[in-house]
């Protein structure tokens, strides 16, 4: 993490008084945490799950002990500002120390990352006296928070949001309605649990009709189920009942979708977290197994590690190349942000990636965990190793916070035409300069220039949604190969450019196939 910080340009302009000795505590840290305190919990949570218990969620053993240990040591408010009791860290040292706590355990870290979200949701939206008192118990750990948006009837699809917030004589609210999907919407690990809830205020059809509001737990809020799931068992998926529950409106009557999305960037960055998080327990699980495990070589001679064999050399590189380049456009990304207040360009660029790192890191977990299985061989297939469990937890990483397609309609026609190609520039912009002594990478870059000049000119609208899934996984090998130059020497750079121009040309190929 810290070499790859040091490789990304704009770290220089981000980290401000940060100094590396600081840094490396802060890293050195997180993961003697992870090791100590959150790994241990990953297996058995899995196992024992969470319980709805006469109403309320009783989360697996030491949950609670654990989130105790991470608020004492600041970790829920590290990006938080100082005023508002947080360390006011960087985004991208949130995005280098959170894949480190979703190595150890993914499942808790969850409950760590909605109640950061709506802590910097209401710093933004909130009323000043909402906001001191909440953001400051969320950023200390004293409560915590979800983000209540899908309904039965209404997930991607916001605009069918039945809930209903009622405004009442004395100027108050009470909201009734069903939420699902939830995470850890009830939990016994803090008494006080804030629900940062979409309602509908008005008769305005669609999403202009939604109002934000926080709900404490107190009072009509309950827990109807836990969700039978996958993977992910530790953490509580909810389905819970509003009913005639006390609200606080945030912000403005009618704008409480716009005002949700100040919050989608920390949500998709920390998806991008899991699935580097994920991926490192996966590979590494591998990796040893091929340096201990012993198959095969001459028959007259003892077995040999089966790291000797080529083709598991083969197999961890390719895990290896995809993590390593994965990990610098999570970072380049989260520094970018940093920088969105203060460069209209970072924040159009910002815009652009999101949905490409929280997709492929999505992607990368679960298929880096598939892969690993194969490394291990029937092992791999048995709870003996933490693999199969990688495989399951990763599943949602792609669904939650917006599917694999929504990405893609993010990413090609609300992120790429929808600001008239600004983005882009920004991207080939940067990517020509950088790859101007690459020849194989700058090859890419112009591949890439080419196709996007033709998706965006093509005048079917239906056809360019059509199109959108194949010019996003365009734009993510042309963002590997442009980052592949600042580890060029390095033999994972080798291997993903071996095939990174038949990479493009397949998903070229892919976005002019008939429907």
């Amino acid at each position: 993490m810290l070499d790859a910080l040091n490789r990304t340009p704009n770290w220089a302009r981000v980290r401000g008084a940060l100094d590396d000795a600081t840094l490396d505590s802060i890293l050195t840290e997180a993961a003697k945490l992870a090791e100590t305190v959150l790994d241990p919990l990953n297996a058995p949570a899995d196992r024992q799950g969470a319980r709805l218990v006469d109403g309320r969620v009783r989360t697996p053993d030491g949950f609670r002990a654990a989130f105790d240990t991470l608020a004492e040591g600041g970790w829920m408010g590290l990006e938080q500002a100082e005023e508002l009791g947080g360390m006011g860290m960087p985004l991208a040292v949130y995005a280098a120390t959170n894949p480190l706590f979703d190595r150890g355990c993914a499942a808790f870290v969850m409950a760590m990352v909605s109640s950061r979200s709506a802590g910097l949701l209401l710093t933004d939206w909130a009323a000043p006296e909402i906001r001191d008192d909440w953001v400051p118990a969320l950023a200390s750990g004293e409560r915590a928070a979800t983000i209540c948006i899908s309904e039965p009837g209404a997930g991607s699809d916001v605009g069918r949001i039945r809930t209903r917030a009622v405004k009442q004589e004395d100027g108050s609210w009470r909201i009734s309605g069903q939420k699902i999907w939830i995470s850890f919407g009830d939990h016994d690990m803090r008494d006080r649990i804030g629900h940062c809830l979409l309602a509908r205020t008005g008769d305005a059809p669609g999403t202009r009709g939604l109002s934000l509001f926080l709900v404490d737990n107190a009072e009509g809020v309950r827990c109807e189920r836990i969700e039978e799931k996958m993977g992910l068992h530790g953490s509580p998926t909810c389905a819970m009942l509003f009913d005639n529950a006390p609200g606080q409106l945030i912000g403005e009557e009618g704008r409480g979708l716009p005002q949700m999305f100040s919050m989608i960037r920390h949500m998709r960055l920390s998806v991008a977290c899991q699935g580097l998080g994920t991926a490192l327990r996966a590979y590494t699980a591998a990796a040893d197994h091929a340096a201990e495990r012993r198959q095969g070589g001459n028959p007259k001679a003892p077995p040999v590690a089966i790291i000797e064999h080529a083709d598991v050399r083969r197999q961890l590189i390719e895990l290896k190349s995809r993590i390593d380049l994965f990990r610098l456009a999570l970072l380049e990304t989260a520094c970018a942000a940093d920088l969105s207040d203060e460069d209209e360009t970072l924040a159009r660029f910002t815009a652009w990636m999101l949905p490409l790192i929280k997709n492929f890191g999505a992607e990368m977990a679960f298929e880096v965990a598939g892969k690993a299985i194969m490394v291990l061989g029937g092992s791999g297939y048995t709870q003996d190793y933490p693999v199969e469990q990688a495989l399951r937890d990763s599943r949602v990483f792609a669904i939650y916070e917006g599917t694999t397609g929504m990405q893609g309609q993010d990413f090609f026609l609300r992120q790429t035409l929808g600001d008239g190609g600004k983005a882009l520039e920004a991207f080939l912009g940067r990517a020509r300069a950088d790859c101007a002594d690459h020849p194989a990478q700058a090859a890419v870059i112009e591949d890439f220039a080419a196709f996007m000049a033709r998706a965006m000119a093509e005048p079917d609208r239906e056809q360019q949604a059509a199109m959108a899934d194949a010019a996003m996984r365009a734009g993510w090998v042309a963002v590997q190969a442009w980052l592949s130059t600042r580890i060029a020497d390095t033999p994972e750079a080798a291997w993903f450019m071996a095939t990174a121009r038949a990479q493009l040309a397949l998903h070229v190929a892919a976005a002019s196939a008939p429907l």
